[in-house]
């Protein structure tokens, strides 16, 4: 059933299509790049403030220090 309403929703969505006159200056893409370039340097900054959880998530735990 959900493959079929997605095939019926793709050939609308390609059938109704309608042509548009719109235009992207330089700014726009800059503006876009700025955006992807602050998503990429956040990304990499909540990474490093948490990457010791990250880490801990994956090694193993010593039995040692389980005991005391």
């Amino acid at each position: 059933m959900h493959k079929y309403f997605c095939a019926v929703l793709l050939v609308l969505w390609l059938v109704l299509e309608v042509p548009v006159e719109a235009y992207l200056d330089p700014g726009s893409g800059s503006m876009l790049l700025q955006i992807l370039l602050g998503g990429f340097a956040a990304v990499g900054v909540i990474a490093k403030l948490y990457w010791n959880r990250v880490t801990s998530l994956f090694s193993r735990k010593d039995a040692s220090r389980d005991s005391r």
